[in-house]
C-alpha cells in the first residue's frame, strides 16, 4: 500500500539526510518534492497546500537551526503532520450504553460494503461482541444471499425478512430480534447505488432517523482516490457519518483517499481493509500508517498479528532456536506457513524498521503457490544443507538441489535470501517485544 508515495518520500528524505546541516533552500526543495509526491498520489489540492504550509512553518525557524540533526528533525515534523492529517489517533466504534450497539453501513455499490460488514462482525466478535448481521439491501441482486453466505462462513447469524420489505422496517425488526436473541451488536448492510443520488440519500436518511444507529460507517474504495473523498463529503453532508472504512487499501499505491478524507470531512478513518480474506479488516492507526509511508516500519501491528497467529509454546520454542542459532530451513518452512497467516510477506516485512523501505521489499513478495516449490527445494537438500546452508551450499550443490526440485538456481538463491530475511524479522520481533516488556513503550524509531 502507498508504494508510489512511500518511494517518492523516502527518496526525498534520503537526499536530505545526505546533506548534513540544512539551509532554508534545502528545506524548500525537499518540501517541493513532497508537494509533487502528494499531488501525484491524488491527494486533495487544498489538503496538500495546508499540509506543506504547516510543515514549512515548523521546519524553517529557530527550532530547526538549533537541532543537532536537522534532516531527522524535518522527517519527524513530516511524520507528525502526516499522523495529524489522518486523524492523530485510532478512533473506535461508538458503543451504546445499553445494548445492542447498532452500526449502519453505508456507501456506493462496488466499495465492498457487504463484505466489510461481515469482516467488521468477525473483528468485533474477537473483542467479545455477539454480532447480528442484517441484510437490508433489497435492491442489488443476490445481496441478501451474499451476506448469508458470508455469515455461514463466519458462523455469524444473518437477519433477513426477504427482498420485498422496506429497509427501515427490516432495520427496526432486526434491532428487536437482537434484544430477544441476546446480541449486543447489530450491523446493518444497506443498499448502495452506482453514484450518489437523491433516492439513495433519502432512504438512508430515513433509516438513520428512525433506527437511530449508534454508528454510521461509510465504506469507500481507497483505490478511487479523489473520487472517494468527494463521495465521503457528500455522504457526510446528508448523514453526518461517524467514521470511514477504507477498503482495498492493500492495492492503493497512491494514498490520496487515506490522506484526504479526514481533512475534507472532519470524520476519522476507523478501519482499513487490507486484503480479500474475511480476517483482513484492521483498526486504522494514523501514527502507524505514517510510519509505514515513511519507511519506519510498524512493529506494534506486527507484534499484534504475531500474537494472534502464533501459539505461545510454539513461539517460545522458536525463540530458543533463533537465539541459539539453531533456526534451520525446516523451521523456516514451518514459520513461513505461519507468517502467511499474518498477511502477504511483503506487507509483513514492510512493518519492520530497516526492512520496510519501498525499494527494499519489491522483490520479497511470496505467492502462496510458491510454497509448493519452497517445500520441494528444502526437501531436496540434505540434513546438513538444511541445518547450515550458508556454510555448505556451493554452486554445484545448488544446481543439484534445483534439478531435484524442478526449479532453477535463481529460485534456490531467492529462497535462501528469504530465509535470511525471515531470521532477521524474527530477531526484530523478539527484540521489540523485549523492549516493550522492559520499558512499557516502543523504542525510538530509526529516523528519530
Amino acid at each position: 500500500m502507498f508504494a508510489n508515495l512511500a518511494e517518492r518520500l523516502q527518496d526525498t528524505f534520503k537526499k536530505l539526510r545526505g546533506k548534513g546541516r540544512l539551509t532554508e533552500s534545502d528545506v524548500n526543495e525537499a518540501l517541493r518534492e513532497v508537494r509533487i509526491a502528494l499531488l501525484e498520489a491524488d491527494v486533495n489540492f487544498k489538503v496538500v497546500k495546508d499540509f506543506i504550509a504547516r510543515i514549512k512553518e515548523r521546519a524553517i525557524g529557530q527550532e530547526l537551526l538549533a537541532s543537532l540533526n536537522p534532516a531527522q528533525h524535518v522527517i519527524k515534523i513530516v511524520h507528525d503532520e502526516l499522523t495529524a492529517l489522518m486523524g492523530g489517533a485510532n478512533s473506535k466504534i461508538n458503543i451504546a450504553p445499553k445494548p445492542p450497539t447498532v452500526v449502519l453501513m453505508v456507501g456506493l455499490n462496488g466499495a465492498g460494503k457487504t463484505t466489510t460488514a461481515a469482516k467488521l462482525a468477525a473483528l468485533l466478535r474477537k473483542q467479545g461482541k455477539r454480532p447480528l448481521l442484517v441484510a437490508a439491501d433489497v435492491y442489488r441482486p443476490a445481496a441478501i444471499k451474499q451476506l448469508q453466505v458470508l455469515g455461514n462462513q463466519l458462523n455469524i447469524p444473518v437477519f433477513t425478512i426477504g427482498d420485498k420489505q422496506d429497509p427501515v422496517a427490516i432495520g427496526q425488526a432486526a434491532v428487536k430480534n437482537a434484544v430477544t436473541g441476546g446480541h449486543d451488536l447489530v450491523i446493518i448492510d444497506t443498499a448502495g447505488r452506482q453514484e450518489v443520488n437523491e433516492e439513495l440519500m433519502s432512504e438512508l436518511e430515513a433509516m438513520n432517523r428512525v433506527i437511530k444507529p449508534d454508528e454510521v460507517l461509510l465504506v469507500i474504495d481507497a483505490m478511487t482516490g479523489q473520487i472517494a473523498v468527494n463521495v465521503a463529503e457528500e455522504f457526510n453532508k446528508r448523514l453526518d457519518i461517524d467514521g470511514v472504512v477504507l477498503t482495498k487499501l492493500d492495492g492503493d499505491t497512491r494514498g490520496g483517499a487515506a490522506l484526504s478524507v479526514r481533512a475534507v470531512t472532519g470524520k476519522p478513518i476507523k478501519f482499513a481493509g487490507v486484503g480479500e480474506k474475511l480476517d483482513t479488516l484492521e483498526p486504522f492507526h494514523p501514527d502507524r500508517m505514517s510510519e509505514r509511508i515513511l519507511g519506519m516500519g510498524d512493529m506494534l501491528t506486527l507484534i499484534e498479528k504475531a500474537q494472534e497467529n502464533f501459539d505461545a509454546d510454539q513461539m517460545a520454542k522458536m525463540q530458543k532456536k533463533i537465539r541459539s542459532a539453531d533456526f534451520t530451513l525446516e523451521d523456516f518452512l514451518d514459520q513461513l506457513m505461519q507468517v502467511k497467516k499474518m498477511g502477504p510477506l511483503e506487507q509483513v516485512l514492510g512493518m519492520i524498521p530497516g526492512l520496510g523501505g519501498a525499494k527494499k521489499i519489491k522483490d520479497l513478495q511470496v505467492d502462496e503457490k510458491e510454497l509448493v516449490f519452497i517445500e520441494a527445494i528444502i526437501q531436496s537438500m540434505t540434513p546438513q544443507e538444511r541445518q547450515d546452508p550458508d556454510k555448505v551450499l556451493s554452486g554445484s550443490r545448488k544446481r543439484r538441489i534445483a534439478k531435484g526440485s524442478g526449479t532453477s538456481v535463481q529460485e534456490v538463491n531467492r529462497l535462501l535470501k528469504q530465509f535470511d530475511q525471515t531470521k532477521k524479522m524474527m530477531k526484530q520481533i523478539m527484540n521489540m517485544e523485549k523492549s516493550l516488556k522492559k520499558g512499557g513503550k516502543m523504542p525510538k524509531l530509526p529516523f528519530f
